[in-house]
């Protein structure tokens, strides 16, 4: 069954650099992102899915949706009883386009990665879950990211424990992943204030991810603030996020897939 599962997505995945089944490589994996809260697999797609997708992306482009929103780094509503500058409230830009799990061809390569129980075991087992499952809702499992000129993504916490992402195109320059790992606390109830709001007087270092077209990133991202640099140059900056989750028939909430969709359905 295995080798089945792996002929599958030869086509996709680069095997010979990266044996997803081989407990070496797995073991590999989750002593990185325990130790530095992220895994980097470049080369990770095949040039030829890299090709294909590039390809299936820019002909979708026209159907995605974009979105420019001003938000906090946690990404919460308004605190009345906190001033506006402080930094649990103040707000940065985020803007992208999206398309939605629906508007994916389900023969592509993201189609059958994403479902691929290979993948699935791989990824599982890097983060330390028993089991991933897809979203309940028609939307929300892959999607992939649009990041013109100017666009970028703000500071940030995820809701999440962890992400995964595919670059399938950079930009000519801009488009830097960046983050500093571990800068709250969630089971502790620290937010750390403090650091936020030096980060955000830009009187903080940061680590800068280097990422180049196929390149698999494992992130966690609930405790590690992050953020998009804006793009540089006409090319856009195209991501791909595969959405999973720890338990069966979750739904993304409808307030965030109207924020992020701008429909329900």
């Amino acid at each position: 069954m295995k080798a089945n599962q792996e002929k599958d997505i030869s086509s996709v995945v680069n095997f010979n650099k990266y044996p997803l089944s081989d407990s070496s490589f797995i073991n590999s994996c989750r002593m990185n992102i325990n130790r530095h809260g992220s895994v980097v697999l470049p080369d990770f797609l095949t040039e030829s899915a890299v090709s294909a997708l590039i390809d299936e992306s820019i002909k979708n482009q026209e159907h995605a949706y974009y979105c420019r929103q001003e938000h906090s780094v946690y990404i919460m509503p308004h605190d009345d009883d906190l001033p506006s500058d402080h930094p649990r409230n103040r707000l940065v830009v985020s803007s992208k386009g999206c398309i939605t799990d629906d508007q994916i061809p389900n023969d592509s390569s993201l189609k059958l990665l994403y479902h691929s129980d290979i993948f699935k075991r791989f990824v599982a087992n890097v983060v330390g879950e028993k089991n991933l499952y897809e979203y309940e809702d028609k939307l929300s499992s892959v999607n992939i990211h649009f990041a013109s000129e100017g666009q970028e993504l703000g500071w940030h916490f995820d809701n999440s424990s962890f992400a995964v992402t595919l670059l399938i195109q950079q930009p000519e320059s801009g488009g830097e992943f960046q983050y500093i790992r571990d800068f709250r606390d969630t089971d502790k109830e620290d937010m750390n204030y403090d650091g936020v709001d030096k980060l955000l007087k830009n009187q903080m270092s940061y680590n800068t991810l280097t990422m180049n077209s196929g390149t698999l990133v494992l992130f966690r991202g609930k405790n590690s603030i992050h953020r998009v640099t804006p793009v540089d140059g006409k090319k856009t900056r195209i991501l791909a996020v595969l959405a999973y989750n720890s338990e069966p028939n979750i739904s993304l909430s409808e307030t965030s897939r109207m924020t992020f969709y701008g429909r329900l359905d």
